[in-house]
């Protein structure tokens, strides 16, 4: 049967302070009185009263051992007096945050990407902290780098190579960050830490390969851009020339249209302002 945590009901240290007190005055008298033994005798009970104290403070807790044997903890903050034989190991139950070192790995399609994450967690179980793992806090950091690589991964950075990848270590958002909690909370389970939150801070191209990704984002947007210009050229000279065959302004043979359109396109898609040419002549010159 697995070990759980269990609540130690320690003394209240405040009585044993009144006790002690007692004592120290017996042990007094026993001196004052020339019984050398008995002075003797209670000032060594009363070295071991002194080691029995112990202060735990708030969001603190205090692992006690016995000769190898695990007898509880205490959680209650203030001042108690547990046996003085008790091995006791603080464990600290405040909110900690780790901001991992940024680290260089190979996404879904193996483009090398450089990605880093913030995690909040707490101990939510001392035992498993204290006995399951040989050092807690270095088994987080372990553990939440090795989840932070796995999602790497599994996920490409974007889309631009994988067009069927419904989610992206960039674009992922919510969907990302709470697979990478998920991931860290089953990990660190058996260390008894509570995942309070793990979110992805730092995201980017690897250097080898940043500035050919950059170059390849802006041509993509610029074709993009491209095809929006195109679009809304080929509306408009369509818009035209039915304009122009609806109200009888004018009538133009196929090559005329061709014309037309030719130089409407050059003017809607072009870089740089036309120049305008006035015709001074006919049509046909």
């Amino acid at each position: 049967m697995k070990k759980q945590e269990g609540t130690y009901r320690a003394m209240s240290g405040y009585l044993m302070l009144m006790i002690l007190l007692i004592i120290i005055i017996a042990s007094i008298a026993s001196y004052m009185n020339g019984i050398v033994w008995l002075g003797v005798t209670i000032s060594l009970f009363v070295f071991l009263i002194l080691i029995g104290f112990t202060v735990v403070n708030p969001n603190e807790s205090c692992v006690l051992i016995l000769f190898g044997a695990y007898k509880g903890t205490i959680k209650k903050n203030g001042l108690f007096w547990v046996n003085p034989f008790f091995v006791r190991k603080k464990i600290s139950l405040r909110a900690r945050n780790f901001d991992s070192e940024t680290i260089k790995v190979n996404d879904k399609i193996g483009n090398p990407i450089k990605i880093g994450c913030v995690l909040v967690w707490k101990v939510a179980d001392t035992y498993k902290a204290a006995f399951e793992v040989d050092d807690y806090v270095h088994f987080v950091f372990v553990q939440s780098e090795t989840a932070l690589r796995k999602l790497a991964g599994i996920y490409p950075y974007d889309n631009f190579e994988d067009h069927d990848a419904q989610i992206t270590l960039r674009g992922g958002g919510d969907e990302v960050n709470h697979e990478l909690e998920e991931e860290i909370r089953e990990r660190l389970e058996i260390a008894g830490i509570h995942v309070i939150e793990a979110r992805i801070n730092f995201i980017a191209y690897a250097e080898e390969i940043a500035g050919a990704m950059l170059r390849r984002q802006q041509a993509t947007a610029v074709v993009a851009a491209r095809f929006k210009i195109v679009e809304g050229a080929v509306s408009m000279v369509q818009m035209a020339l039915e304009q122009l065959a609806e109200k009888d302004i004018v009538h133009l043979d196929d090559e005329k249209k061709a014309a037309m359109v030719s130089n409407l396109m050059v003017v809607l898609c072009g870089d740089k302002d036309p120049s305008p040419i006035v015709n001074t002549g006919t049509l046909h010159h």
